[in-house]
């Protein structure tokens, strides 16, 4: 038996799609998009500071983001964010089962998007179809107390917190959404 987990996503067949939203695959025309991302610095804030871009032009491969749990979030054409489900480390805090390796929930979009609803909308998205490829498995979410849109999110996404603790020299909030089992 293989245990369940986010690679549940990997190469989707086929894209998601929301109102308003389309989660792929990453693709070639992509590529500015990501290195736009990572070399924000709002973006950057919580997540360890922006990259230096010409650092970014460099390392970027062609096609950026082609792994297992990732999704571009692409609105009207265009790349605007990710999201992600990939394995919690089982050496970093912050844990619901006893051996760790829960999917831990994260994505990124560009500022210039933020407060349109688009970061719920992928994520809603993200965990419909993780709670249909594994239907009762927990997903996890970490996020530094200080981003307060980002705890906002995870309260309406439905993520209860379950502790917080220091990383990366910052509070940690950690919270779990747990999917509702069917009776009988």
């Amino acid at each position: 038996m293989t245990e369940p987990g986010p690679e549940s996503l990997r190469g989707a067949p086929a894209p998601l799609r929301t109102e308003r939203l389309v989660l792929r695959a990453s693709e070639a025309r992509d590529r500015a998009a990501f290195i736009e991302l990572f070399a924000s610095p709002d973006v950057g804030t919580y997540i360890g500071g922006a990259r230096p871009r010409d650092e970014l032009e460099r390392v970027v491969p062609e096609v950026p983001g082609r792994r297992s749990g990732l999704f571009v979030i692409e609105f009207e054409g265009a790349m605007i964010g990710m999201v992600t489900l990939d394995r919690r480390g089982a050496e970093r805090p912050g844990h619901v089962r006893p051996e760790g390796g829960e999917a831990e929930l994260g994505y990124m979009l560009l500022p210039e998007v933020w407060g349109c609803g688009y970061a719920a909308e992928a994520c809603a998205a993200a965990l419909d179809r993780f709670s249909h490829a594994y239907p009762g498995e927990p997903v996890v979410l970490c996020t530094q107390t200080a981003n307060e849109r980002a705890m906002r999110l995870a309260v309406k996404l439905g993520f209860a917190e379950v502790e917080r603790f220091e990383e990366y020299d910052a509070e940690q909030w950690f919270g779990v959404w747990e999917q509702a089992t069917p009776a009988g």
